[in-house]
């Protein structure tokens, strides 16, 4: 059997790798110079304009870009998604999370079966349930209207919702649906989570959505049970078939926790965690706080750019051309970090959604070393994601950028605040001010500034070479219209689809997480060994010398906690 073809083995891939010497040789100074090369670098799609002529591309490198798609077999790979083919061959599943927004008369397979019906008939369950919360007719133990909700997950099940929760949070529409109630998440297994998150609620009038697919994750898992005691201690054990709900497939042990399976909201293996928040991991708790129509909005966003990542071609589609300039910017020129830079308070969450503090979408998917048939990769793939929004990030780590290491830079500018502040007498308004960040940082990257123009402006010789920036930093501006349901569900789907191009053209698996699972398995032995040593006294055994030390270190000094604690709850 012929040994698998690494897409660095490809006749387009080293075509690249000779071109990086002629780019090395050339400046954003000069390549800014001409007009049609940068006229013919702005795509817009659906009002939402890209402009990626700050990258360190010619028209030659991007048709070698082009090029290289094709080796890679691009169109087809995005064909085999559509289609429902096993893509995530390594969990022999599809990946079909552009279902989860589909309109309801799209047909979209899964071994042969259409799924739209099924995701449709979960968002009708969704719409019902949380119009019948949020009008008082599904009410809590006592009679009380549940008006706040605490959402329990992990990794994608917090993140995704998180990061669109937080940017509706402004939103006028949004804020109009959600007068008077509350949305929490609870992810961490930290109990300072569980306190800060039941901090100031009634259990009379909370309801807890805890998602896990299988009911078995561990952090969810008891966080669950410690917000199920924490409504029992209140109510009584009866009130948690009123005051929790699931997200979760296992209706078995969805039903012996005490939740009513009826209440269980379902999604599917062909969902990957980190591609979950258009499922009703998302949507319920998104639903319960603004309501299904506003939620819905977020899905059709979604939903017109998953139209255009299938149907443009290359050099129109949005999500290949930032796939295919990471590709650049990671293999051929070496910078393996990526700044994702908001200029919008409301996006503070979108940067760690995509990094997942240490990259739920990017790096889960991407952060891999072999190639999707095992073949260890003779090249650098994924990248190391972070992000604050403008203007913060400029007093933190745009010195960094500037004069330190190199790190293309994505910058999200919203062209309508969600919240305008006009002041008499001043300049500009309070958004103008952010904006006009937002124009410049891109070109002070590109250009920089030099000695030569240092000295022109009269600067002391001895700090020329403290304020040179050498200039030539790749970047990229998305402008959006405005930041509604609508657009919060157009950005995320185009990094959703940016990462799946840049497995396809990597030739990696983007939708497995096998690196995760080490480390739980290793947490499982911990585990054991605390219990052991609390409840029967049984001294550290089986780690190595450091683990051991520090384990041993932590029991001493613990030492004080019964071996069979009666339960306590935070109090703040």
């Amino acid at each position: 059997m012929a040994s698998p073809t690494l897409i660095s083995d490809t006749e387009a891939w080293k075509d690249l790798k000779a071109h990086v010497e002629e780019i090395k040789k050339t400046h954003l100074r000069d390549l800014m110079s001409d007009a049609d090369r940068c006229k013919s670098m702005m795509v817009e799609f659906d009002e939402v304009l890209l402009d990626y002529s700050r990258q360190r591309v010619t028209l030659k490198t991007m048709d070698k870009l082009f090029k290289l798609a094709e080796a890679a077999h691009l169109k087809e790979k995005i064909e085999r998604m559509y289609s429902g083919e096993h893509i995530n061959s390594t969990e022999n599943r599809p990946v079909l999370h552009v279902a989860l927004r589909a309109s309801r008369d799209y047909v979209m397979l899964s071994d042969g079966k259409n799924v739209v019906p099924e995701v449709w008939k979960v968002l009708d369950k969704i719409q019902e349930f949380s119009e019948r919360v949020r009008n008082g007719s599904w009410v809590g133990a006592t009679g009380k209207a549940l008006k706040d909700v605490v959402a329990i997950g992990i990794g994608g099940s917090f993140l995704g919702p998180l990061f669109v929760h937080t940017a509706l949070q402004t939103d006028p529409e949004a804020i109009n649906s959600a007068r008077g109630r509350q949305l929490r998440f609870l992810a961490n297994v930290d109990p300072i989570d569980v306190a800060r998150n039941i901090t100031g609620l009634n259990p009379e009038t909370t309801l807890v959505v805890v998602v896990s697919k299988t009911f078995t994750t561990a952090e969810t898992m008891l966080n669950a049970r410690t917000l199920r005691e924490w409504i029992s201690a209140a109510l009584g054990p009866s009130a948690v078939a009123k005051h929790m709900v699931a997200v979760s497939t296992n209706l078995t042990l969805v039903e012996k926790f005490g939740i009513d399976p009826n209440n269980a909201f379902a999604f599917w293996d062909w969902v990957g965690g980190r591609y979950s928040v258009c499922s009703a991991v998302g949507v319920l708790p998104l639903s319960l706080q603004y309501g299904f129509s506003v939620v819905k909005e977020f899905l059709m966003g979604a939903s017109y750019i998953d139209q255009h990542f299938f149907t443009a071609p290359y050099e129109e589609n949005i999500p290949v051309l930032l796939g295919l300039l990471s590709v650049w910017n990671v293999s051929f020129l070496g910078h393996p970090a990526r700044a994702i830079l908001p200029y919008s308070q409301a996006l503070e969450k979108f940067a760690p959604h995509i990094q997942q503090a240490s990259i739920q979408v990017s790096m889960e998917s991407n952060g891999k070393g072999v190639s999707i048939d095992g073949v260890p990769l003779p090249f650098e793939a994924g990248e190391i994601d972070f992000g604050e929004p403008g203007t913060n990030g400029q007093h933190s780590f745009y010195q960094l950028i500037h004069q330190g290491r190199v790190i293309p830079c994505d910058f999200i500018g919203i062209v309508r605040s969600q919240q305008p502040v006009y002041l008499k007498g001043e300049v500009v308004s309070n958004h103008d001010e952010l904006m006009s960040n937002f124009f410049a940082q891109p070109d002070a990257l590109a250009y920089g500034k030099t000695p030569e123009q240092l000295h022109k402006e009269n600067v002391p010789p001895h700090l020329i070479p403290h304020k040179t920036f050498s200039g030539n930093r790749p970047s990229l501006s998305l402008l959006l219209p405005s930041l509604n349901a609508y657009n919060i569900g157009q950005l995320l789907a185009i990094y959703e689809h940016r990462i799946a191009v840049e497995g396809f053209i990597w030739g990696i698996n983007s939708f497995d997480q096998w690196g995760v699972e080490l480390g739980k398995s290793l947490a499982t032995q911990v585990r054991k060994q605390l219990n052991a040593s609390r409840t029967k006294g049984e001294p550290v055994e089986g780690f190595n010398f450091s683990t051991t030390t520090l384990l041993t270190r932590y029991l001493k000094a613990t030492a004080d906690i019964p071996s069979d604690p009666p339960t306590l709850l935070p109090r703040i």
